[in-house]
């Protein structure tokens, strides 16, 4: 039972709540809490930021053990006095990265792809990055270096995010005498908000203390706008983690001066410049052209995610087992299948030419494992026939990019 690794039953917990979720919102007759492309977006960048930081996580517990071995600050005991006190300063910690991570840009561009989504419900509570999860390991990293045992601070780390999953979700509305202590789905759906006074208020993920003692707290009013001020223009799995690097850098070529790029870095998001992501959208042909059509055959997504999820949970499970080239290969397809399902919702043509290279992928690996690699060029050879023969790009396209109006 030891090399159990139950973080393979995540995804399927996560969906199980989805899926209430979904239920009670049509029960409820409230059907646009819930938003296809949208949804389909949060959960692909959920899936790979599980997938990769299975790789990475094992090194986060190690910095922690580093840090907590040799350079703690105090020996903290444990008992339930000292279990409160660390939820409390977890809490802390958060609140201070989460700030920092709207007021500069060099995080903002790791924390930005969480608030793209326009609706608000439990697959948004999916949209972590990597690279978030790397900056806010960092912050972290201050609770074992006070002297908070790494166990202690894993296991508070696992409750205080499965907490605010819970708190992505418009079907529970406002509980006034609770928010005076605790974040609530109200209060956090006010941080998801783009209307100008919800912008930059409770950061808090559990309690809402620290807004109120910092001056960052609202409380819902008017019914939020969810999203960014200026929304993106793409479902890109690739341009919904990046767009923001790039508009840095493109402000960073702009400015002359040391102090200049500087602020293009570390300065507020507040101050970028507005017409850079338009230029870049264009130039990187992210800007879509018919936002009021969606593909007709969408069942393809849905069994690729399901792919993806099933891989995802066995992967997790078994991750202590498997070889190094396992593990690349499984990384490699489901992300090469979660950029698919990006260009799917973009009704990207070249999708076909990444079909032909999963295919690729599948047969290499199999004849890898039974040592038959000389006859890498078989399948190759039948592909190209079979296209040539067939013409299946063409047919392909017409099946699978079908289109319908959303109006």
């Amino acid at each position: 039972m030891k090399n159990i690794n139950f973080l393979a039953f995540a995804m399927p917990a996560f969906f199980l709540f989805l899926f209430l979720e979904y239920k009670l919102a049509q029960r409820r007759k409230r059907p646009e809490i819930f938003n296809y492309e949208s949804s389909v977006s949060n959960i692909s960048i959920g899936i790979a930021e599980r997938l990769i930081n299975l790789f990475i996580a094992a090194s986060f517990y190690q910095l922690y053990y580093l840090i907590y071995d040799n350079y703690r600050l105090f020996d903290i005991p444990s008992n339930a006095l000292i279990w409160f006190a660390l939820i409390l300063a977890t809490d802390f910690v958060w609140y201070w990265y989460h700030r920092l991570g709207h007021e500069v840009n060099f995080f903002w561009a790791a924390h930005i792809v969480h608030h793209h989504s326009e609706e608000f419900n439990f697959t948004a509570a999916a949209r972590i990055t990597t690279f978030q999860a790397i900056i806010r390991t960092g912050f972290w990293c201050v609770l074992p270096f006070v002297g908070f045992h790494p166990s202690m601070v894993i296991t508070m780390l696992i409750v205080h995010g499965a907490y605010s999953f819970f708190t992505h979700t418009q079907l529970i509305g406002k509980i006034k005498w609770l928010e005076y202590v605790f974040v609530t789905p109200s209060v956090h759906g006010v941080h998801h908000a783009s209307d100008e006074k919800y912008l930059d208020k409770n950061y808090g993920d559990m309690f809402t203390f620290w807004d109120r003692l910092f001056g960052t707290f609202q409380t819902e009013e008017e019914k939020p706008k969810y999203g960014l001020t200026h929304p993106l223009k793409s479902y890109s799995f690739l341009w919904q983690h990046f767009h923001y690097y790039f508009e840095i850098y493109e402000l960073w070529k702009r400015s002359s001066g040391f102090k200049a790029r500087w602020k293009a870095i570390f300065g507020s998001p507040a101050h970028m410049d507005q017409d850079i992501r338009p230029i870049l959208e264009k130039r990187f042909l992210q800007d879509k052209s018919n936002p009021h059509q969606r593909l007709r055959f969408r069942n393809y997504l849905y069994i690729q995610l399901g792919i993806c999820t099933l891989i995802l949970t066995v992967f997790t499970y078994y991750f202590d087992y498997l070889q190094a080239y396992n593990k690349i290969f499984v990384l490699s397809l489901v992300i090469l299948t979660l950029i698919n399902c990006g260009a799917l919702l973009e009704q990207r043509k070249w999708i076909y030419y990444i079909e032909y290279t999963r295919i690729l992928m599948i047969t290499t690996y199999f004849l890898y494992e039974e040592d038959l690699l000389v006859f890498f060029f078989v399948p190759i050879a039948i592909m190209i026939f079979i296209e040539q023969l067939f013409s299946l790009s063409k047919i392909y396209q017409n099946t699978i990019l079908q289109l319908e109006s959303v109006e």
